[in-house]
């Protein structure tokens, strides 16, 4: 076991959104480290049952992060740490549905905040989203000292105010927090949807022999990281006396370009039916994305280390490992085609 590993032995910890492919991963790696107990707390708006990790020392509780009967039931149990990751997910979901995201993404954060205050924890992780609050004009690489008040969604707007009344909470109450910033996740864990990633809808369509919808002209640019690097990162986050109180990218500072990610898959899936482009939606602004990870990996020694191909890979093996499980829960909006739908949530 590695050092911050040992961190976590014997305690409870709190995975708000631990049903997701990020908060699976993450409650999965805790309960190997021998955590006494993980409580996943998800209302499975946007993950499924069947992907919570199956282990003696997990806890699944079924409910939202508004509900203030079942956070008095979780903070009851006192843990230790908590890593908030449950989100109103993502841009086009909040678009759609502005009230919702302000009200999970905002006031559920506000309320996990003051129980965790009340409960003196060790460590609050906060996840926000470097694909969201650097806004559209922010040079490359993405620095965490960039700030900008020129967002193009609600989510984005709501991930900021996270990390605004965590800010409060640093300085007013000297809670030990540490926010970090995720760019495009991708890995074994995301089921596909209407309001997901592009990575798991390709390897989607892919799998049925659909051409893969592009919503701009294919040259956009994202910085993908895969699951295990975040994890591995959040883990270090709630170990490392240097991370209280600072913001980190948490990614893996390469560009990719969508076009190549879009024959990659194809050529993975053995997809004859090529590519289809659309036009881009209003919000989605920024034509390149690519993450600086210099202040993680001073102040924690966080070093993603997972190829693009492999996790494609990774991520390929798990879809075909769960094929009926996902081609069952993939939601998509009657009458939507795959052209509106793929990058909704990116």
């Amino acid at each position: 076991m590695n050092e911050y590993g040992k961190a976590y032995q014997g305690q409870v910890v709190l995975v708000t959104g631990g049903a997701g492919a990020i908060g699976s991963n993450l409650t999965s790696q805790l309960a190997e480290f021998g955590a006494r107990k993980v409580l996943v707390l998800d209302d499975l708006s946007s993950a499924e049952r069947w992907n919570v990790p199956s282990h003696p020392n997990v806890l699944f509780i079924e409910g939202s992060i508004l509900d203030e009967v079942l956070l008095k039931r979780v903070f009851f149990e006192k843990p230790a740490f908590v890593f908030h990751l449950a989100a109103f997910f993502a841009n086009q979901n909040s678009v759609d549905h502005p009230e919702l995201d302000l009200n999970v993404n905002g006031l559920g954060t506000l309320r996990l905040l003051q129980y965790a205050k009340m409960a003196e924890i060790e460590r609050f992780i906060y996840a926000s989203s470097g694909c969201s609050i650097y806004g559209s004009n922010a040079p490359l690489p993405l620095r965490e000292d960039f700030m900008s008040i020129h967002l193009s969604s609600p989510y984005q707007i709501t991930k900021m105010l996270g990390e605004l009344y965590c800010n409060f909470f640093t300085h007013h109450y000297g809670m030990p927090i540490v926010r970090t910033r995720f760019f495009n996740s991708y890995g074994p864990g995301e089921i596909p949807g209407a309001y997901r990633n592009v990575i798991p809808n390709f390897l989607y369509w892919g799998l049925q022999g659909k051409p893969l919808p592009i919503t701009g002209t294919g040259e956009e640019t994202r910085d993908f990281t895969f699951v295990g690097d975040i994890v591995d990162g959040l883990l270090r986050a709630g170990y490392f006396p240097e991370a209280v109180g600072q913001e980190m990218n948490l990614a893996s500072g390469v560009e990719t370009k969508i076009i190549d990610l879009a024959k990659k898959i194809n050529d993975l899936t053995g997809n004859p039916a090529g590519i289809l482009f659309s036009d881009r939606r209003k919000w989605d602004t920024k034509s390149r994305l690519r993450a600086s990870v210099d202040r993680a990996k001073q102040l924690m020694q966080y070093e993603p280390n997972t190829e693009f191909d492999a996790g494609l890979q990774l991520t390929l093996d798990w879809f075909r490992q769960n094929w009926d499980l996902i081609h069952s829960t993939a939601k998509f909006g009657p009458g939507m085609s795959p052209a509106v739908n793929t990058f909704l949530g990116k």
